[in-house]
């Protein structure tokens, strides 16, 4: 996205923490290779809810990276979330020396749908339980939505623009629009991107209340969007941040773009309404290449929403086809959150990191799981598919209503 005084924001670093890995190497290997990790909940306290498969984070230690006096403070959305930071800002070369000249060039903007629900809960049972006086002093500040963002610029010194998005599932995409507006506006770097932690047992609960979500027992059918047996999606934990960086500061430091944020747009249909969020989603979607200043036959690869409910699902290819025309049908359209889960905010961020690795890859992962489809798409399958990659459009929708749609642009192929 191009401000008036042409600064332009690009991504030059990628942490993710995810149910397929830890680490944006293994995270890449997993997806291109179309590898499910779905598989039952094994969350303590969650054993007896009719939730039965989401995907899990497993083998991640926090303390191994992350110091305790900041551990303490926390939920686990946000140890995902410094964790997810601090492989970003490794792999964009970036440390204190860069704040040398001033904190205020860099901040922070996560998106997040619950919070630390986990953390909440422990010390509301110890209100019940024990008394007010066993309730942590953290308890004020661990659940809130808000807590990723300032922990990560409180534990970095970042002292730019610092916010949080809430916008249901499709914030995470918002965040990113965030950043590059605020680089836009002058900042030169932003960590942007989302964690999510839906699976404890008070989590769990809030969740049930959602028709969507899919309560199915075998790993294999519980999440299978654009199928006739579509029966909603499977929750999942973890998530991805970014560095979102002026392109003249990334030059400066010699470190290459990964990827040019080039566009984005977002409506609001309405909670559950899914037949109306093709209009929706159509015009986010509008917006986003006009932004981009981008034709709809350049769209190399969608990344899709892929609900799971045949509702959503049917309002989403049409509203590519709405926008797309022709070139609806023909685009490769993939959804690999189905092997890893529908991740709240933290899906679309995931979706990005894989549009930018597929991008400098020129592979499209498939779509595990979905083999029967039932909707006008060319849904990537079975296996990745070689492509030249050079302009993907990434789509997400929320639970209750927000629709956004974001452009990404290969650093080479990007001339605007």
């Amino acid at each position: 996205m191009s401000a008036p005084h042409g600064r332009r924001a690009g991504v030059t670093g990628i942490g993710v923490v995810a149910p397929n890995g830890t680490s944006t190497d293994t995270f890449w290997k997993a997806i291109q290779a179309g590898v499910s990790v779905l598989d039952r909940v094994t969350r303590e306290g969650c054993e007896h809810l009719p939730l039965r498969v989401a995907g899990e984070v497993r083998g991640f230690e926090p303390a191994a990276t992350i110091e305790e006096r900041f551990l303490v403070q926390t939920d686990r959305f946000t140890h995902f979330a410094m964790a997810a930071a601090d492989l970003a800002l490794e792999d964009a070369r970036f440390d204190q020396a860069d704040l040398s000249d001033s904190p205020f060039i860099a901040g922070v903007v996560t998106a997040a749908g619950s919070g630390g629900g986990e953390f909440g809960q422990r010390e509301l049972q110890r209100l019940w339980g024990k008394g007010s006086r066993f309730v942590g002093p953290y308890q004020s500040i661990a659940w809130f939505y808000a807590a990723s963002t300032g922990q990560i610029s409180i534990r970095r010194g970042f002292k730019g623009p610092c916010s949080v998005v809430a916008a249901d599932e499709a914030g995470g995409l918002d965040a990113l629009a965030h950043a590059a507006r605020a680089v836009g506006r002058g900042t030169d770097v932003i960590v942007a991107g989302s964690t999510e932690a839906p699976l404890a047992p008070y989590s769990g609960v809030c969740q049930l209340g959602y028709p969507e979500l899919s309560t199915a027992s075998d790993p294999a059918r519980a999440y299978r969007p654009f199928t006739a047996d579509a029966c909603g999606f499977v929750p999942a934990e973890g998530g991805a941040m970014l560095v979102v960086e002026e392109l003249g500061s990334a030059r400066e430091r010699g470190v290459p773009v990964r990827a040019v944020v080039a566009g984005h747009a977002s409506t609001f249909t309405g909670a559950s309404c899914w037949e109306q969020s093709r209009e929706g989603l159509a015009q986010a979607i509008r917006g986003a290449l006009d932004e981009a200043g981008c034709a709809p036959e350049e769209i190399d690869v969608v990344f899709a929403d892929a609900l799971g409910i045949p509702a959503a699902d049917r309002a989403e290819a049409l509203a590519i086809a709405d926008v797309l025309g022709a070139h609806g049908s023909r685009v490769p359209v993939t959804a690999p959150k189905t092997g890893i889960g529908r991740g709240y905010c933290a899906a679309p961020v995931l979706d990005t990191a894989a549009a930018v690795l597929a991008m400098e890859h020129d592979l499209i992962p498939p779509t595990p799981h979905v083999f029967d489809l039932c909707h006008d798409l060319d849904l990537v399958t079975v296996r990745a598919r070689p492509a030249e990659l050079r302009t993907a459009l990434i789509l997400s929708r929320g639970l209750m209503g927000s629709n956004s749609a974001l452009v990404l642009r290969h650093s080479a192929s990007d001339a605007s």
